[in-house]
């Protein structure tokens, strides 16, 4: 980011780092820019655009240089911010937990819909791997009828998560529990057995991790994502123990990677247990939501 003769105003440094980011394979280069840019002035990314001709200052400029070379060496955007819109929600993101993604909005949304047919006066959700707990604390924020219990193996996914739900007034109807799975202690259950789980579990086969994006498998959690080497490791451990938890007739509702689905399906279909109800699509046309009902 060369001095130059020109000011640098926040109209150009906008283009100049929107081109830098994409020159450096970034995705989505004019979102992320704007993204740093509103961080490191301390404004709304709308408030860009009414201040087009303002030049930052010094102590400004040397936080954005140093943002925009973190994200050239393909540093998630929302690691470096600290946050990420989810569901219409802004949650705090670390490090410590996975960035949450658009095509996970379905699964919440698949959830939501499913739980405001009919007139159940409290729905009792199990989720698996809430990392950052943006699974959880949406459906609580949307369902006022949910009592999520919300797990995950790792302390420092649950601290962040712990956060979210304080921030979006959801904390006293979501229970934050470590734990490996479904390997969960008595008192967690609720009598008969929870009524919904819902999960987007780790599904990329181990020899799979370094084909992704840099953003992800240079700087996010590995055990959120590695899952044997089919990437279905946590579907049988689900299949298997999901019955011990959920009551006859619950729902489950999983995220599957691409062209898992027919696969996932056999494992939930190979003890008669489950039976499928629902595949959906995502925007880009993926089979990524599956629905499940415990039948056996």
């Amino acid at each position: 980011m060369a001095d130059g003769s020109q000011p640098w105003t926040i109209g150009r440094l906008l283009n100049w780092t929107r081109q830098h980011l994409a020159d450096k394979g970034v995705d989505q280069p004019r979102l992320c820019s704007e993204l740093l840019l509103a961080h490191a002035l301390g404004c709304e990314k709308i408030q860009l655009y009414t201040r087009f001709e303002h030049v930052p200052s010094k102590a400004q400029m040397d936080v954005l240089r140093d943002l925009v070379r973190q994200a050239a060496q393909r540093v998630p955007v929302a690691y470096l911010i600290g946050r990420k819109e989810f569901f219409s929600l802004e949650f705090k993101v670390t490090p410590a937990v996975l960035v949450p993604r658009p095509e996970t909005e379905l699964l919440v949304q698949e959830v939501i819909d499913h739980c405001r047919v009919g007139d159940r006066q409290r729905w009792n959700i199990l989720e698996l791997g809430t990392g950052s707990g943006c699974i959880a604390v949406s459906l609580a924020k949307y369902l006022e009828k949910a009592w999520v219990v919300a797990t995950d193996i790792s302390p420092d996914s649950l601290a962040v998560a712990h956060e979210n739900a304080v921030r979006h007034g959801v904390e006293d109807r979501v229970r934050l529990v470590e734990a490996d799975g479904l390997v969960l202690g008595e008192k967690v259950v609720p009598d008969g057995g929870f009524d919904l789980l819902v999960s987007n579990p780790p599904y990329i086969a181990d020899d799979q991790i370094d084909k992704l994006p840099p953003e992800v498998a240079r700087y996010e959690p590995r055990e959120a994502l590695a899952a044997g080497p089919e990437g279905l490791v946590f579907y049988r451990k689900l299949t298997e123990g999901g019955p011990r938890v959920l009551w006859p007739g619950a729902a489950v509702f999983v995220e599957v990677g691409y062209g898992q689905h027919e696969q996932v399906a056999e494992l939930f279909a190979a003890k008669g247990r489950f039976e499928l109800v629902t595949v959906r699509r995502d925007l880009a046309g993926i089979q990524r939501v599956m629905h499940f009902l415990l039948v056996g």
